[in-house]
């Protein structure tokens, strides 16, 4: 069973932060309001995806280093692409299936991932904040869908 350690203040203060964007662009996106990004040829939505994007990406890239640190074996390593793969895809599909997309992916990997914490490649703090801010990050994506 794996030991419980304490959640660094880091990785919550830094993962609260990465919410943001979700929220606030979600929120735009829903209001109807640009924001003032039409004036530079943007909108929360079109921003609201390629950041969904970005970030899936990167949970990709934490099963993928959490392989590399323990040896674990080439089917972590072949999993660890799909985010990126589907987010990929996901930028070139119409709306409002983009978000749908990005919000099912986010919300899917927070417990794709949970066997990470279980088999002791990740702590188990890890995998509990996965889950709440794959939680209110893909709960966005799909309000703003």
């Amino acid at each position: 069973m794996a030991r419980v350690s304490p959640v660094p203040t880091g990785a919550v203060l830094l993962g609260v932060a990465g919410l943001i964007p979700f929220v606030g662009f979600a929120a735009l996106a829903v209001s109807g309001s640009d924001g003032g990004l039409g004036t530079i040829g943007l909108s929360p939505r079109t921003i609201l995806s390629a950041y969904g994007a970005v970030i899936a990406s990167f949970l990709g890239g934490i099963r993928w280093g959490a392989a590399a640190a323990r040896n674990a074996g080439n089917a972590d390593y072949l999993i660890a692409i799909v985010p990126s793969l589907l987010a990929w895809a996901a930028l070139a599909a119409p709306a409002p299936w983009d978000l749908r997309t990005l919000g099912i992916l986010v919300l899917a990997w927070g417990v794709v991932d949970q066997d990470l914490a279980r088999r002791g490649l990740v702590p188990v703090w890890l995998g509990r904040l996965r889950l709440v801010l794959s939680g209110v990050a893909g709960a966005a994506l799909l309000v703003a869908a």
